[in-house]
């Protein structure tokens, strides 16, 4: 019982890091130097993978008796109806809530049909969606805010009662991130999340095969790397590490339920900041200094991302086609993906 629960929580909070940053790569621009008509953006879900472009996506998931089922529809931006929200740092927020509701739903509809769930549902209620994103938000809240505040908190107390605001801080990142990192390892070795990292590990292959204007083969991408400098992955590392600034504005000395506040209302401008961070670094990769901003990222995808196989490839093969019957690319051009 207890096995199984730990199971639900790894896969719905590994599921909901793809889920954040599913959007990252399709909403921003590439670099100055490549003739871009669209961008690609991907998730890897249960037994399959989401593929996005700027306005379509598709999830693919392969069915227990060999099947491929797929879902697809049209993706509505709302900072084209409301451009206002294309402020730089608003923006970032709008992209992680929107990208955040399309990865849950498209990680509930990968559950059902794969098998996972055995509730006999295509379609996942509204109530059931609010759910799932309510209890990863509890988890990730209590993981990777809460425990590590209450260890700094402790640290403080018994072990440096001078600390600093920035030390204070730095402290509670620092923890935050060992936290994190311990954690995306110790579930890597779960069958079902390695399977999960190798679904990313295809999804990455697979748009770097579209990157190249290749044929989309198993052939063509087996070769591929899996790790991608446009991997929303790096997004993660930079909320931590522009965390640790954003937070030295709340005193050290305040009183811990004002500290688990502030950490928790300042997630939206930390995210837009981060988000800012990543588009600029994505920009302008031929930078030595944004190759070094985006390494972190290629080191934390050597655990998010595994080797897939041939019928993992097929599966994120499919994802991406049925995505881009959305989008048409003119012969002769190249689309960013990541």
């Amino acid at each position: 019982m207890i096995r199984r629960a730990w199971t639900r929580a790894a896969r719905l909070i590994a599921g909901t890091f793809g889920a954040v940053t599913n959007g990252l790569a399709s909403s921003m621009p590439a670099s100055g130097d490549k003739n871009v008509d669209m961008l690609i953006g991907g998730q890897a879900v249960i037994e399959g993978v989401m593929m996005r472009s700027l306005t379509g996506y598709s999830v693919a998931v392969r069915q227990p008796d060999g099947g491929v089922a797929i879902k697809k529809d049209r993706l509505v931006s709302v900072t084209a109806k409301y451009p206002f929200l294309k402020t730089p740092v608003l923006r970032g927020s709008v992209v992680l809530i929107q990208s955040l509701i399309l990865g849950i739903r498209a990680l509930n509809y990968s559950a059902v049909v794969s098998g996972t769930e055995k509730d006999g549902e295509e379609e996942i209620s509204g109530w059931a969606i609010a759910g799932s994103m309510a209890m990863a938000l509890l988890l990730a809240v209590g993981l990777f805010i809460l425990a590590p505040l209450g260890l700094t908190n402790l640290i403080k107390h018994y072990l440096y009662p001078s600390m600093g605001n920035f030390a204070y801080n730095l402290i509670d990142g620092v923890i935050r991130a060992i936290f994190f990192f311990v954690y995306v390892w110790s579930i890597s070795f779960m069958d079902e999340i390695r399977r999960v990292f190798q679904y990313h590990g295809a999804e990455h292959k697979t748009v770097y095969t579209f990157e190249a204007n290749e044929d989309l083969t198993v052939e063509n991408a087996r070769g591929k790397s899996t790790l991608h400098p446009r991997c929303g992955t790096s997004f993660l590392l930079f909320v931590m590490a522009i965390s640790i600034l954003v937070f030295s504005l709340v005193p050290s000395t305040a009183h811990f339920a004002v500290k688990f506040g502030a950490r928790v209302v300042l997630l939206p401008l930390i995210a837009g900041l981060a988000y800012e961070v990543i588009r600029f670094s994505a920009r302008h990769l031929d930078s030595k200094v944004c190759r070094a901003l985006i390494t972190p990222g290629l080191w934390l995808q050597k655990i998010t991302t595994k080797e897939p196989d041939d019928k993992q490839l097929e599966i994120a093969i499919v994802a991406l086609k049925e995505a881009l019957m959305y989008d048409a690319v003119e012969d002769g051009k190249q689309a960013a993906v990541a």
